[in-house]
């Protein structure tokens, strides 16, 4: 039996598909900055990150009040669900995208940039792949074909080149295990808010119910922590800050938009490339200190767009070969 097969696009859409992913990329590195220094500032990682998706929901309520066709995909959306014609967890896609901002808050501002992303790109990768041969909703199953696992292979390897340089041991395994497993739920976050955006007709939907669940994982993760802990002694006011949510909001309509011309892989390929791209140009333009370019970041930057192009050229799928029968005799 072979595979069904997503619909064809073509090699215009899927280029604008993956310029929008590569703006996603960018998005998102800009809000790790963002988040990272918020939570640096706090010295709350977990305030931080309600404050970022908290900001990002208000701005979609907002947006709701003055956009009908948000407000008629929550009522077609919630028709959809109590028939049993959409799962119930679809519509908890926004606790992977709380669970990566809760990640950039308290790893990011150690880990640095480059390293947060090799960890969330590691498992962002390999999440994409299964989530792509397996399928998910009315998005049938692809199959893997040789230029895709080629990118991926590449994307990783040139990942880690672009950051080795910044390796060291100095860095607690949870610090690195948190934000690759961000990256995990990362591509199912994207495919289950393509799946919602395709059942309610509208992208605003979609990115509004993220943000619900998301704000509502990462409160209950903030009353408990701030209960323990208590608030903090004061808040920075610089206004930069305060901005990680409206970025959010963004890059997630975005993603939501393109995942159906890409798939969640080349989405996420697209994404790290411009999350390099753009880790690169926020430490030219607004250097960490103690952070230098180093040559092998910028080289590895460059090789992780290479396979980002080589995973968009059309190729034929990877076939299992069958088993060969062995004699072993009467």
């Amino acid at each position: 039996m072979t595979d069904q097969q997503p619909p064809a696009h073509s090699r215009v859409a899927v280029a604008a598909g993956v310029a929008g992913a590569m703006l996603v990329g960018v998005l998102t590195a800009t809000q790790s900055r963002i988040n990272s220094e918020l939570s640096l500032n706090l010295h709350d990682g977990y305030l931080a990150a309600f404050i970022s998706f908290g900001s990002g929901l208000v701005i979609m309520l907002a947006v709701l009040a003055f956009w009908a066709p948000g407000r008629r995909g929550i009522r077609t959306l919630a028709r959809s669900v109590r028939s049993g014609s959409t799962p119930w967890w679809y519509l908890i896609g926004g606790a992977g995208g709380g669970f990566f901002v809760l990640a950039q808050g308290l790893t990011g501002a150690v880990l640095g940039v480059a390293l947060f992303t090799v960890a969330i790109v590691s498992g962002q990768t390999i999440s994409g792949l299964v989530v792509d041969r397996r399928g998910i909703g009315a998005t049938p199953p692809a199959s893997i074909t040789v230029t895709r696992l080629l990118g991926s292979l590449l994307a990783l390897a040139a990942v880690a080149w672009a950051v080795s340089s910044q390796l060291n041991g100095s860095v607690p395994a949870w610090m690195l295990l948190l934000p690759f497993i961000a990256g995990l739920a990362i591509a199912v976050q994207q495919a289950v808010n393509g799946q919602v955006r395709l059942v309610a007709g509208s992208a605003m939907t979609a990115t509004l119910l993220n943000f619900l669940v998301g704000a509502a994982v990462l409160l209950v993760a903030a009353v408990i922590h701030e209960a323990i802990v208590g608030l903090p002694t004061h808040f920075p006011t610089a206004p930069w800050l305060y901005l990680g949510g409206l970025t959010g909001t963004i890059f997630i309509a975005g993603a939501v938009i393109v995942v159906r011309t890409t798939g969640v892989l080349l989405l996420g390929l697209g994404s790290v490339a411009g999350q390099l791209v753009m880790s690169l140009a926020l430490d030219a333009v607004f250097p960490v200190d103690g952070n230098t370019i180093a040559v092998t970041t910028v080289a590895g930057t460059i090789l992780t767009l290479i396979a980002v192009g080589i995973a968009a050229i059309p190729s034929r799928a990877l076939r299992a070969r069958p088993a060969r029968s062995v004699d072993i005799g009467n």
